[in-house]
């Protein structure tokens, strides 16, 4: 005759009761997994057992509910088991599902305990590179500028135009039939105004090289000023159907000076598109591939892990790669406290690789978070039942207690 049994089963009643506390506690905690208590029972060369006993405590890896959040830096992993890899400012690595991240004065992103997400950093050609996850750091500096190098233009000439009799004048609107200006930039990202002027040639079989008919010289002025010494920059000439032929044209406005301390700049016009109709004169596109600096005004987390950033002067540019580890045996990984779990021999080493649609790790989503998998009703149903078997045990213990008291009052 023994407490053994009733004891034991106190204290593994008493385990439960703190595991299901424990979930409870943490039922709002984003990215917790909730716990559950695994009982073995006792025996000691004997049929009759010594009670029961706390084999393990294994963690519920499931998804728990998706919830909007405003924040850029709050993100959630969907449709996967991945984990997000972390590391302290030491280089101990851990992993968590709780994607509530911050930026600190460094331009690291980090959990409220202060580990840093890892991924993939940007290489020199701007795309994502390194074989090993390395804590992502977001710029603090500016975008350097751009000089730019290529436009992209099309236009449409108006056929019915009529030659002009002044010669070519960037400030006598009668010496031509059109012009448009576009806003380029130099190496140092100030801004200037390429213009071009558009003047429709009257055809001369006999001039020296002669002119076709549907042609068109094209000058060219820099802030007002006359480029390539007043003289055409090329010529463009149409089919009878409104097309330019050759079909695909390019003009170079070459040696551009500011005169500023910038670089000398050549800048290239494609006008491939451009039309002879009989249509009013208009630009039907335009653009540059220059820019001046900026600075990082806000950025988001891709379903791929992919941060883009967002500056100033309207650029976009990667910052970087989130990466996202899983494990054979998630239930072999170590609580450290703080939504975050350290590898072991149980749990094997870590799989790690680039979230995204249709892959095991899952995909990412940016400006949510990843609630609690615990369900609270179930939970507190098993905290009736764990109260019960606690009642039991001890009423096992009492009774035993009377048992002895009985042996002992014996005479």
């Amino acid at each position: 005759m023994g407490f053994a049994q009733g004891v034991s089963g106190l204290n593994a009643s008493a385990s439960n009761l703190d595991v299901i506390g424990n979930n409870i506690a943490n039922s709002g905690t984003i990215g917790f997994k909730s716990g559950s208590v695994q009982f073995s029972d006792v025996y000691a060369g004997s049929r009759v057992g010594l009670g029961a006993e706390v084999a393990g405590v294994s963690q519920n890896f499931s998804s728990g509910a998706v919830q909007t959040s405003s924040r850029a830096l709050d993100v959630a992993i969907t449709n996967g088991d991945g984990l997000f890899r972390l590391a302290s400012p030491s280089g101990e690595v851990a992993y968590s599902r709780n994607g509530q991240f911050n930026m600190d004065k460094s331009g690291f992103i980090v959990n409220a305990g202060g580990y840093r997400l890892t991924g993939y950093p940007v290489g020199a050609n701007g795309a994502t590179a390194g074989a090993s996850p390395t804590p992502l750091q977001l710029p603090t500096s500016a975008m350097a500028p751009k000089s730019t190098e290529k436009v992209a233009a099309q236009f449409n000439l108006d056929s019915r135009s009529v030659t002009p009799t002044a010669v070519f004048d960037a400030t006598n609107s009668n010496s031509y039939n059109y012009a448009n200006a576009v806003t380029v930039f130099d190496s140092l990202g100030n801004s200037h105004e390429l213009a071009t002027f558009f003047v429709k040639a009257k055809a001369d079989a006999a001039a020296s090289p002669a002119v076709a008919e549907n042609t068109w010289n094209v000058f060219g002025a820099a802030d007002g000023t006359v480029v390539n010494g007043g003289a055409r920059i090329s010529t463009l000439t149409f089919d009878d159907r409104g097309a330019m032929n050759p079909p695909n044209q390019q003009m170079t406005v070459a040696g551009l000076d500011f005169a500023n301390g910038s670089s000398t700049m050549d800048v290239t016009v494609d006008v491939t598109g451009t039309t002879q109709f009989g249509n009013a004169n208009e630009v039907n596109k335009l653009t540059q591939d220059g820019y001046t600096s900026g600075v990082l005004s806000s950025f988001s987390i891709e379903q791929n892990g992919t941060i883009t950033g967002k500056y100033s002067n309207e650029q976009t540019q990667s910052l970087g790669k989130v990466v996202l580890s899983s494990f054979m045996n998630p239930n072999g990984l170590k609580s450290l406290g703080g939504n975050l779990w350290t590898e072991t021999a149980a749990s094997g080493g870590p799989l790690t690789g680039s979230p995204g649609d249709g892959t095991k790790l899952g995909a990412l989503t940016s400006g949510a978070v990843e609630a609690s998998n615990v369900d609270l009703t179930a939970e507190l149903v098993n905290l009736i039942i764990a109260q019960r078997t606690y009642q039991a045990n001890a009423q096992t213990v009492k009774t035993q207690d009377q048992v002895l008291q009985t042996l002992v009052n014996l005479r």
